[in-house]
């Protein structure tokens, strides 16, 4: 005896067939940038080992090396990875805002993720003043758009997903990716995609952790501001903070449209990794890379950094966003607000140095981004310290501020501008 489905069971199986796919996309690509994360976390630590250990031999091969590594990546990604420029998050965007397959395909696709890879690990290699997480994002992206070319209907929220999985995995800080995701990437927050976002990031989050263990970015940090005087800390970083984040925002999207720029891209990543690697030479050979581990360093110490390395990470991740490498300022970012925070407690003796470089962390990063809650959401699971919750949102909405009044947008949505036609 045979058994007929009627025609309402029938829909009801195709409904319960095409959601459970969609989960399984979800869940699927999360596994998936979470190995993408952990992989390139690991060999990005082994890019800067290597030119750590190059900077033992001779401090003066990065005004070779450098130089000639900005021109060679600039050179791969115009020639065979083009769209793989910058930190990602743009493309990222401006992916979901467009509706063509095709043009998202060209800003989001996994030969672009290969190439952001590749080059990201390079720069990394030759001294650049980037970092992996950006890039992470727009990896991320493109493995959900990758995943998701069953469902073109759903793109905008695979994208969406993909990118907050990207920061959750490779920060290891969750909420920062979901906040993210809401904040930045999508500016409103979406009902009908929320669960299944937050299962990418759980999947992208588990999968990292299984692969590098549970662990804090930046280390524990557990100072705080004991009021009086300490609190004047807040206004100082948010102010100072926010307003040489748009500045540096201001610089780097303004230089994009410059013709003198675009019409010579090769001779400006030369001169650009030549300042750089001058950059690197003043400041002691502490301004390459991440600048992660000098961070990590005095926070967990409670030291100050050197006088000048605020300024000169600042300039020389400048300089490497204006080139226009794959690399993201994420972590350089952080490591120029703990810089300008190093500096700005010297104005406050009795207050711990650590606070207030968490401070000057959230207050560059808010800046740069204009995205304020993302910023002290990033802060405070990567350092964790729930002690300075208040200081952090406070310093936050200053530096804001502080930033609309030099650059009327976040850099991220600034550059989106380009790639949206």
């Amino acid at each position: 005896m045979k058994f007929a489905l009627s025609r309402r069971h029938k829909r009801l199986l195709v409904v319960v067939s095409t959601r459970s796919r969609r989960r399984a996309i979800f869940l699927l690509g999360g596994v998936a940038i979470g190995a993408a994360a952990a992989a390139l976390a690991q060999l990005a630590d082994l890019a800067q080992s290597a030119f750590a250990a190059m900077l033992g031999h001779s401090r003066y091969l990065p005004f070779v090396v450098t130089p000639l590594g900005f021109l060679i990546s600039v050179y791969l990604t115009t020639r065979f990875f083009q769209n793989a420029q910058g930190s990602g998050i743009p493309q990222a965007i401006a992916a979901r805002r467009l509706t063509d397959q095709t043009a998202r395909g060209r800003l989001v696709s996994l030969r672009v993720a290969v190439g952001k890879f590749v080059l990201t690990l390079f720069g990394l290699l030759v001294g650049a003043s980037v970092g992996r997480e950006g890039p992470t994002v727009q990896i991320g992206a493109s493995i959900m758009f990758a995943l998701g070319r069953l469902s073109p209907r759903r793109q905008p929220a695979l994208i969406l997903a993909g990118a907050s999985a990207g920061v959750a995995a490779a920060f290891n800080t969750p909420l920062a990716g979901i906040i993210f995701g809401i904040e930045e990437m999508s500016r409103s927050f979406e009902t009908r995609s929320s669960t299944l976002i937050i299962a990418a990031v759980v999947a992208a989050g588990l999968t990292s952790i299984a692969l590098l263990g549970n662990y804090t970015y930046f280390g524990t940090s557990a100072m705080a501001l004991r009021g009086g005087v300490d609190w004047l800390a807040i206004p100082a970083c948010g102010v100072v903070g926010g307003l040489a984040g748009g500045v540096f925002s201001r610089i780097v999207v303004a230089a994009g449209g410059l013709p003198a720029i675009t019409r010579h891209p090769l001779l400006l990543a030369l001169g650009c990794g030549l300042a750089v690697a001058i950059c690197g030479f003043v400041s002691g050979d502490t301004i390459y890379g991440t600048g992660y581990a000098e961070v990590k360093s005095a926070l967990e110490g409670g030291t100050p950094l050197p006088t000048e390395f605020g300024v000169l990470k600042w300039l020389a991740t400048t300089l490497s966003s204006v080139s226009g490498l794959p690399g993201g300022i994420f972590s350089p970012s952080l490591a120029v607000g703990a810089g300008l925070g190093s500096n700005i407690a010297a104005l406050f003796a009795e207050t711990p140095i650590a606070a207030i470089m968490l401070l000057g962390m959230v207050a560059y990063f808010s800046g740069v981004v204009q995205a304020p809650i993302t910023a002290f959401v990033i802060v405070i699971e990567m350092t964790d310290n729930h002690a300075m919750v208040i200081p952090l949102m406070a310093t936050s909405l200053i530096a804001y501020a502080s930033s609309r009044l030099v650059s009327n947008e976040g850099i991220y949505h600034a550059l989106a501008r380009r790639f949206v036609p």
